[in-house]
């Protein structure tokens, strides 16, 4: 990172240039997304002067301008160009351009509801030392694979909660990561622990490497249950197979990081945790087809053990 911020642990920074939140938005090649995004930060209740958008191009060959053309009005909106580098790096541009003392990252298929950035700013005034991670809901409830991806999701933050209780620690703040389509960070901290890990090329693991790291320093994550968005990532069996593999290779690639900065190694968790992540769609009754979202998140399971594999005998 070459933007240096500086605060006291604990202490909210000042304002920049007018603005308490900088959102950051990273795409490539999806102009239509792009465009429901901002239509939803159009439409947020936090005044629009007192936030700005950071559009992040990661070496799209599609232009943006047109489906931003309308929102230019309506928010203060800045559009910056990189060459292709992965989501971490557009990131990490992004936050080299905000002003805001806040970061709050969304990725282009989400929606942020219309109280999304008062809920983040609220916390952020509370915890200003905190990782923020909000509650993201599936867009596309009659996908059966966008249904599954995001049940996986789900049920890691149930289970880290329900570990929570059982430790004895019952505040929501020992979340293992968020992910970073709706994640807001302090930006002089964000600064602080390197921001993302430009290292992972793909949308896979970044987010669990930048939370691994973040409590490392010895910051903590907060739930932010009320900073919902809506997320549209339409997958085909071909798509989710090559989301789960990559899931995998970030996995691996989160381990060797770990290793690299003298981190305990990753335990792997007990196989109990697996069976009851592949029936944790028949055991909550508000899912339609609970069979098959278990059966995909079997695959889910298998298509990450290989991708896992795939990148340890690429990157041994």
């Amino acid at each position: 990172m070459t933007t240096q911020r500086s605060t006291e642990p604990g202490q909210p920074p000042r304002p920049a240039a007018g603005s308490d939140i900088s959102v950051i938005v990273a795409t490539r090649n999806r102009p239509r997304q792009i465009a429901a995004c901002l239509r939803a930060l159009s439409a947020q209740t936090y005044p629009r002067d007192r936030f700005d958008v950071i559009v992040v191009d990661d070496g799209g060959d599609l232009s943006l301008a047109p489906a931003m053309a309308t929102f230019r009005a309506q928010l203060r909106l800045q559009l910056v160009e990189q060459t292709n580098g992965g989501p971490a790096r557009a990131r990490n541009t992004g936050a080299k351009h905000a002003t805001g003392p806040l970061l709050a990252f969304v990725d282009d298929d989400c929606e942020p509801s219309p109280g999304w950035l008062a809920a983040l700013q609220a916390h952020f005034q509370q915890c200003p030392d905190r990782a923020l991670g909000g509650r993201t809901v599936n867009a596309l409830p009659a996908n059966a694979y966008s249904s599954a991806s995001q049940l996986v999701v789900d049920y890691l933050y149930e289970h880290q909660a329900a570990a929570s209780v059982r430790n004895g620690e019952r505040a929501p703040a020992a979340a293992p990561f968020f992910a970073s389509n709706n994640l807001a960070v302090p930006a002089a901290l964000f600064d602080a622990v390197g921001g993302f890990d430009e290292s992972f090329p793909l949308a896979a693991g970044e987010d669990r490497e930048f939370c691994d790291r973040w409590q490392a320093y010895g910051y903590r994550l907060l739930v932010a249950p009320d900073a919902v968005v809506q997320h549209a990532h339409a997958l085909s069996f071909k798509t989710f197979w090559r989301q789960q593999m990559n899931y995998g290779r970030g996995a691996y690639r989160l381990r060797k990081a770990r290793s690299a900065r003298g981190a305990a190694a990753m335990g792997f968790e007990p196989l109990s945790f697996y069976g009851r992540l592949v029936t944790y769609p028949i055991r909550a009754p508000r899912h339609r087809s609970a069979l098959l979202l278990a059966a995909l998140i079997l695959v889910s399971q298998v298509a990450i053990v290989l991708g896992y594999v795939f990148e340890m005998r690429r990157r041994p």
